[in-house]
């Protein structure tokens, strides 16, 4: 099977206000639901995360629970 490209960085940090992981930018849902995206589906979010990313506020985080 091969490897599933993925913009992780092991850093994940769950920023309240946006939902989304502060290391890598993907939502709670795209990160429960990466594997079953396709990889044109993939490649267009990571393509989108240095803009979240970029935009996205500092500030208190959580960890994320992805369960």
């Amino acid at each position: 099977m091969a490897e599933i490209e993925s913009p992780c960085r092991q850093a994940c940090a769950l920023d309240p206000l946006l939902a989304q992981c502060e290391g890598c930018g993907r939502t709670v849902a795209e990160i429960q639901r990466w594997s079953d995206y396709s990889a044109d589906e993939r490649r267009r979010i990571m393509a989108e995360l240095p803009a979240r990313l970029a935009t996205a506020p500092s500030g208190p985080t959580a960890p994320i629970d992805v369960t």
